[in-house]
């Protein structure tokens, strides 16, 4: 062999390995428009700060959801198809079978009663940094939005640890996950001007800092 033909060889076979181990290991689906760590920095210092208040009066019902999307599709169920993997649903568009990625956790389910659809910013989190003043209309879009990176495919039980609280109080366990976390979690406190507080704020220039 010459070595061109053992260069080539090389290239071959890496190339396989690489198709292979992508072909077991897909790119799981992320939800859209997460900025760039610098962008998500910016947004974050131009956010008010200022402590939560309200939070006596939240009532998760002020939030409506799962709305219907498309067809027989709630929210819940686009999201299962989006961020899934080779998901099949019957006609009432309930998943029958695939599987998901938890990002926060980095584990894998197959049957889809497994996974939570988690808000980025929890509800009641939202109602507490500005949510309150918002009418019932805008606060239905907020708990179903598809446009920006509010809706997370997760494990249930992880969602269920997560619950109301902020990045000051609750990380995902998967610290290689934080960066991405923290960029989805500006995003949407800066795309619906919510307020951060103190605490929140430094926990998120931290995580950003992991980028």
């Amino acid at each position: 062999m010459t070595p061109r033909t053992v260069r080539a060889a090389a290239v071959a076979v890496v190339a396989a390995l690489v198709g292979v181990l992508f072909a077991v290991v897909p790119a799981s689906a992320t939800p859209p428009n997460i900025p760039s760590a610098s962008t998500a920095l910016s947004r974050l210092n131009s956010l008010t700060v200022a402590a939560e208040s309200h939070a006596s009066t939240y009532d998760r019902d002020l939030f409506p959801h799962w709305i219907t999307v498309s067809g027989a599709c709630n929210t819940r169920e686009q999201v299962l198809k989006r961020d899934g993997s080779g998901v099949v649903v019957n006609s009432s568009c309930a998943a029958t079978s695939g599987s998901w990625y938890s990002p926060y956790d980095g584990a894998t389910w197959t049957a889809a009663s497994d996974v939570d659809i988690d808000h980025m910013v929890p509800l009641a989190e939202a109602w507490a940094s500005g949510a309150w003043a918002w009418t019932t209309s805008t606060r239905q879009t907020y708990a179903n939005d598809l446009g920006g990176p509010e809706l997370w495919a997760v494990t249930d039980n992880v969602n269920q640890s997560k619950g109301d609280k902020d990045p000051a109080e609750w990380q995902p366990s998967l610290s290689s996950f934080r960066c991405t976390y923290a960029r989805a979690w500006v995003q949407v406190k800066y795309y619906y001007a919510l307020t951060v507080d103190s605490a929140e704020k430094s926990a998120l220039t931290s995580m950003l800092g992991t980028c």
